[in-house]
């Protein structure tokens, strides 16, 4: 599969500056989510571009230096616990993206974005069903989204050591749910996820 086509074709209709969004962590019981926006060069070739649900976590750090390096702006958005269980998932996931966004350096003048089209953004948008796996930018922004989240789980891990943060990165295995029925929710676990709540 082609991942820069739709680069290509938005990029004939006069886009430039094009960048790729998406998140990780909507599903996970414990910890934030993160959102990646970036912006690659027009004739940039990555080889092994891929979702981060497709590589292993080994191929993810490969790729997450090889991007980093190539990208002409990146920001990066976050959004915790205690927010999620706020304003619900959906719209951490949302508030996450526009983060992201408004950290890049360099203003876009088209969003690719994974998924669904994020509310509330003036840059023109198209939202793209699977565009992790269909989108050079869109799966970029996947990798350093998931490993910027996979870090930061790998530290809470050393403070909770009893969760296996550092091997599930918060998601509901069984191992993970173990842990909660005995030691009970961390303060980075959301309580309005099923599983969680106290």
């Amino acid at each position: 599969m082609d991942m820069r086509r739709y680069e290509r074709r938005m990029r004939k209709k006069g886009y430039r500056l094009i960048a790729g969004v998406d998140e990780v962590g909507r599903g996970p019981l414990a910890g934030p989510v993160v959102a990646c926006a970036l912006i690659l060069p027009p004739k940039c070739r990555i080889r092994g571009l891929n979702s981060s649900k497709r590589l292993s976590s080994k191929k993810r750090e490969e790729l997450y230096s090889i991007i980093k390096e190539k990208v002409l702006a990146m920001g990066s958005g976050r959004v915790g616990e205690r927010k999620v269980d706020g304003i619900n998932i959906l719209r951490a996931t949302h508030l996450a993206m526009k983060r992201a966004i408004s950290h890049l350096k360099i203003e876009p003048d088209l969003l690719l974005v994974d998924g669904f089209e994020i509310p509330g953004v003036k840059i023109p948008q198209k939202a793209i069903v699977r565009g992790d796996e269909k989108s050079a930018s869109i799966a970029a922004a996947s990798i350093i989204a998931k490993v910027t989240r996979d870090r930061l789980m790998v530290r809470y891990h050393k403070r909770h050591p009893e969760y296996g943060f550092h091997h599930h990165k918060g998601y509901g295995t069984k191992r993970h749910l173990r842990a909660l029925k005995r030691h009970g929710p961390t303060r980075i676990h959301r309580r309005t996820f099923s599983g969680v709540r106290v």
